[in-house]
């Protein structure tokens, strides 16, 4: 597996492990007036207010639940990785410039992966009872500690190394998460990922995978990374933009067999940059009562719907998708 494929299957692996701890909690309410002061959920924070009178040891135990919850996660991925993965030979730490490789979809991918690590950490330090300001600080840098260990193990791999940049990437999905929280107390511009299948896997699988799941995590020509704005939170109060609705744009690449452009060259192919324009839906804003549902909606919210969508590319121009994957 690659080190992208490495680095966000370690982080979906520890992040499931850290999210054991929320089976019992429903969604987190989401502000409906954007005019109004930022609401904190009475049932995630530490005021002593909110609690009732056994709120101490409820609040004890959660955290004492999710901190053993984290590290026996961390602990069990990053052991795996060094006793499966990262068997072979050794060498000393090295680093390595990949920036200009894939069309910086890697990149993409470490700031989506670190963003949403984090904001599931900064949701679960607020049901484990941690005042507002301690959970949205410690946990807006979970996905940056989750992710950048990889590159240790990368930095002693002779057939890659640690890289800047994807620590760069890691900081700053982990930042962003961090400057909405701190202004906004929520997530408005949310990173998202979407995924199809690309016939480019076939012509290398042992690089782009040769079964659906090391496709999905490896193939970079089958990915697009998203940005979608919640509107409705920008406007004024009464405003009837509906929040469930969110233009969205988003970010690919194609003929990308091989990491660098001029082995592609070699091979006739000239790797592209893809831009797009679409809508989607904001599954957080969708009511339900069900605790269950709220749960399913949370964790879908990182991944960009099937839409219509508008894209540009310097190859071929304008072009219109009816439903994109």
């Amino acid at each position: 597996m690659n080190s992208i494929g490495r680095q966000r299957l370690a982080g979906l692996a520890v992040s499931g492990a850290l999210s054991l701890p929320l089976t019992g909690l429903g969604q987190a309410p989401l502000r409906t007036d954007s005019a109004a002061a930022p609401q904190v959920p009475t049932a995630l924070t530490s005021s002593p207010g909110n609690f009732p009178a056994d709120s101490a040891a409820r609040r004890k135990r959660r955290l004492r639940l999710l901190v053993g919850g984290s590290v026996l996660g961390y602990g069990a991925v990053y052991a795996g990785l060094a006793t499966s993965w990262y068997t072979g030979a050794r060498v000393p730490l090295h680093w390595f410039n990949d920036l200009p490789e894939w069309q910086q979809l890697d990149k993409c991918g470490h700031f989506w992966g670190a963003f949403q690590e984090s904001r599931g950490a900064v949701d679960m330090l607020r049901w484990a009872g941690l005042s507002e300001k301690k959970a949205i600080w410690y946990g807006s840098f979970v996905g940056f500690a989750l992710q950048s260990p990889i590159e240790y193990f990368d930095g002693q791999d002779p057939e890659y190394g640690a890289s800047a940049t994807d620590l760069a990437a890691n900081f700053l999905g982990s930042a962003g998460l961090l400057a909405q929280q701190l202004a906004w107390h929520d997530v408005r511009i949310m990173p998202k990922w979407s995924f199809h299948l690309t016939s480019y896997a076939k012509m290398r699988p042992n690089v782009l995978g040769s079964t659906v799941p090391e496709r999905l995590l490896k193939d970079y020509n089958g990915q697009t990374y998203w940005l979608c704005a919640d509107v409705g939170a920008f406007l004024k109060p009464g405003n009837r933009w509906p929040r469930w609705l969110q233009p969205a744009f988003g970010y690919g690449g194609q003929d990308m067999v091989y990491n660098d452009d001029g082995t592609n060259a070699t091979r006739g192919l000239r790797p592209y940059r893809q831009f797009y324009l679409s809508l989607d839906v904001d599954l957080r804003r969708i009511p339900t009562r069900s605790v269950l549902l709220k749960r399913v909606f949370y964790t879908l919210s990182i991944f960009h719907l099937p839409a219509p969508a508008l894209e540009y590319n310097p190859r071929n121009g304008f072009g219109f998708h009816g439903l994109y994957m």
